[in-house]
């Protein structure tokens, strides 16, 4: 399941930033780390940077906008982008630092947050899941706390919803 994940993390970055770049926001490429995906990551699960324990690394000059906002540490992004922060509190009821704080990155605290706003899932269970001493991705940790219902399918909503709050707060 993390192999699909981090494959279609891989993809959706890849078009992504290809059509970002189409549009004059830099290069097409850079910016990911060996860790592959985007977080059911984030990718956000896969992780395009929002799921798991996996990690895209640190964004490289060349890269801009969205994508590198979901993948830089949650307190830096955090500290200059209240729209994003006040979206977070909207969907987990507290602060947005006290949210995110143990997320490799941005785009897995959005996405958790709007996972457990459409699940009822109680947002400290998916946090506790995704950060603890055994961390798991957005996709196990659906699976575990929420067993009937579709955790890719939800993985997936969540993640697309974080990266168009993550593009909404960037313009």
């Amino acid at each position: 399941m993390k192999i699909f994940e981090r494959m279609l993390m891989v993809c959706v970055l890849a078009v992504s930033t290809a059509a970002y770049a189409q549009h004059g926001g830099g290069h097409a490429g850079g910016g990911m780390g060996a860790g592959g995906g985007m977080g059911a990551g984030a990718g956000m699960g896969a992780d395009h940077g929002m799921s798991g324990s996996d990690d895209m690394g640190a964004p490289n000059s060349t890269q801009h906008g969205s994508t590198a906002m979901s993948s830089q540490s949650p307190d830096k992004v955090l500290s200059h982008n209240t729209a994003i922060g006040g979206k977070i509190q909207s969907l987990t009821g507290m602060d947005a630092k006290t949210a995110c704080s143990g997320f490799k990155n941005l785009g897995q605290c959005v996405a958790a947050a709007h996972v457990s706003k459409n699940l009822g899932i109680p947002f400290a269970d998916l946090k506790a899941k995704m950060t603890g001493s055994s961390p798991e991705s957005l996709g196990k940790s659906i699976h575990d706390l929420k067993p009937a219902a579709n955790s890719k399918k939800e993985a997936k909503k969540g993640q697309s919803q974080a990266e168009q709050d993550i593009k909404d707060s960037s313009s």
